[in-house]
């Protein structure tokens, strides 16, 4: 697999974070994919319990922001800014995630790195 193409699943799912669905989110992922969100925390396997994870989203405004990515092999480590804007609050965080990719660039693992302290409310 090449950088280009990894980066390019990268930026994907990126994009699906800040504008699609949970359902889009979910299909960046292999069908048997895992997501550890954050690193710690009891692993979600599969399209279903990935779309669940994710339907949190639903009804926020969300921007994304890649701010540096590193590739080697079928893996992704990549650090970004995320901001999502609830009703009443606005919250910021920039987690390192680091992402193992198939031959067709769906995630077959999905390990976030960050903490409930890395989290920032947004005025």
């Amino acid at each position: 697999m090449s950088t280009e193409k990894i980066t390019g699943a990268v930026v994907r799912y990126l994009d699906a974070v800040a504008n699609g669905t949970a359902d889009d989110i979910a299909a960046c992922y292999a069908p048997d994919g895992t997501l550890e969100d954050p690193v710690g925390s009891e692993p979600r396997r599969g399209h279903a319990a990935i779309r669940e994870f994710y339907a949190g989203l639903a009804g926020a405004r969300r921007r994304t922001e890649l701010l540096a990515i590193r590739v080697a092999g079928d893996s992704a480590a990549f650090h970004f800014h995320v901001r999502t804007e609830l009703a009443d609050q606005t919250f910021e965080v920039e987690p390192i995630d680091v992402m193992t990719f198939d031959e067709e660039q769906r995630i077959t693992s999905m390990r976030a790195f960050w903490s409930p302290g890395d989290m920032r409310v947004a005025r």
